[in-house]
């Protein structure tokens, strides 16, 4: 089986239903709340679980009923979790998701700020194929990850969110850059989007994604569906799109099982509950 490490955040969230979300200083109600299991890295670690790929999640969580939660659903999608117990709360994320599908999220790092590498972290980044990179954990560990990966010949996949500045070496040591429009502009400064990484994958929203690599343009549009939540769905893009890679898929047949992926989790709420299995994602592509 193919092998993808997620090196990356763990939260718990707690989602609200709002017919809209609220302006500033707006006070609203509710019809409908849930709790369930999210934050990009592990959002990210169950895409690629259940796309097929055997899955290694490495993060950082407190000693809490939250955390507690987390390692329960991680074993339950068969993901190897190498966990760093700290002295913090496990993160958290409040989310409102409004009667369109769209969503406002704010996040409490938590444990996730503490998380740093070990020796066997390490060795499992060089065993793998593929290694999930985002920037909900300390820059010095993602900037440490790509490095370790790029010495041992692993792929390095960045979602470059939530959007920030990137050191030159990041960006340096990465193989597959995943922007929306909005990280795109922000990174490139004027220049070409394309010239931030060999491959660089942008995400579209219901029009899909398109990928740059050598000069050349994929663009993969995603099928009419009708969204009723859209937390989690990029991080279900990427897991699927790292699993496919690591299963030795080209880029563009791997675009097109990521867009698919992600286009069947707007369809049920909630981030990991919405994550397909890889029989749905081939279904839907059939």
């Amino acid at each position: 089986m193919a092998n993808v490490v997620i090196v990356g955040s763990a939260n718990v969230d707690q989602v609200f239903r709002v017919t809209a979300i609220p302006a500033p200083g707006e006070t609203v109600l509710s019809h409908g709340f849930s709790i369930a299991l999210g934050g990009k890295g592990q959002n990210q670690a169950v895409a690629a679980a259940r796309a097929g790929a055997a899955t290694t999640f490495v993060g950082a969580l407190g000693g809490d009923a939250f955390g507690a939660s987390i390692r329960e659903g991680l074993a339950a999608d068969g993901i190897e979790a190498r966990i760093h117990a700290v002295d913090a709360p496990t993160g958290t994320a409040l989310i409102a998701v409004d009667d369109a599908g769209e969503n406002t999220i704010i996040v409490e790092a938590g444990a996730n700020s503490a998380l740093a590498l070990d020796d066997t972290d390490a060795a499992a980044i060089a065993e793998a194929s593929v290694l999930i990179l985002q920037l909900e954990i300390p820059l010095a560990t993602v900037t440490h990850a790509a490095r370790l990966a790029r010495a041992a010949g692993t792929r390095v996949l960045l979602i470059a969110a939530p959007i920030q500045d990137l050191p030159a070496e990041l960006l340096a040591n990465v193989d597959i850059l995943v922007v929306n429009e909005h990280e795109g502009a922000f990174l490139a400064r004027g220049a070409a989007v394309e010239s931030l990484a060999p491959v660089v994958i942008v995400t579209l929203g219901a029009a899909g994604a398109v990928a740059h690599e050598n000069g050349g343009e994929v663009r993969v549009p995603a099928p009419a569906v009708s969204a009723v939540d859209a937390t989690g769905a990029g991080d279900t893009f990427c897991g699927a799109l790292a699993a496919r890679l690591a299963g030795g898929a080209a880029l563009d047949g791997a675009l097109r099982f990521a867009v698919a992926a992600a286009s069947l989790s707007v369809q049920k709420h909630g981030a990991v509950p919405s994550i397909p299995l890889r029989a749905e994602i081939e279904s839907a592509l059939m």
